[in-house]
């Protein structure tokens, strides 16, 4: 099996879609709604990082990373998600290498740091841990992470990107 990670083309915009209701379907804890983020991100310009998961020529993984704000105004930081491996290929590391490859990419473009909202098993691992000066109201805050690439760590409340209350595809407004 052979896995390249490269950046998402437009023709990889249906298979993206597919990939992320895949992902999602049978998923506790979720709207199902997260094709439809990566659609409204794309569509507002907020999709900052997107890359593709390519096993053997064919997309079988995605992550998103767009702009977060946080309440005390710094600036550079960025929010990990959603990022989905097909049932078929889950539990092979695409999900672990499409983070990795995420976070290397938030490094190089001078990135603050990155926040995620998910299992903190699996996101430890990254370096990603609890920041009790970052809340997301609502959540608990176990499950809200934040990995820090430069210091200060702010203070106060992230925002994510409007296009995280998508319920449709924007293909779909009238």
């Amino acid at each position: 099996m052979t896995i390249e990670v490269r950046e998402e083309a437009s023709s990889d915009i249906d298979a993206i879609e597919a990939i992320t209701k895949a992902a999602f379907q049978n998923a506790p804890y979720t709207s199902h709604t997260e094709h439809f983020i990566v659609d409204a991100l794309r569509e507002a310009g907020e999709l900052v990082v997107s890359l593709v998961a390519d096993v053997d020529g064919v997309v079988v993984g995605h992550v998103a990373i767009s702009p977060v704000s946080v309440s005390d105004g710094v600036r550079g930081w960025f929010g990990l998600g959603p990022i989905s491996v097909i049932p078929e290929q889950q539990g092979r590391g695409i999900g672990s290498l499409l983070v990795r490859e995420a976070l290397s990419h938030l490094r190089a473009r001078g990135a603050s740091g990155c926040v995620v909202l998910g299992e903190p098993a699996f996101y430890q691992r990254f370096g990603f841990k609890n920041e009790p000066s970052l809340v997301l109201r609502g959540v608990p805050p176990e499950y809200f992470q934040a990995i820090v690439f430069e210091l200060p760590v702010p203070h106060g409340t992230v925002a994510y990107s409007e296009a995280f209350d998508a319920q449709e595809s924007p293909d779909d407004r009238a």
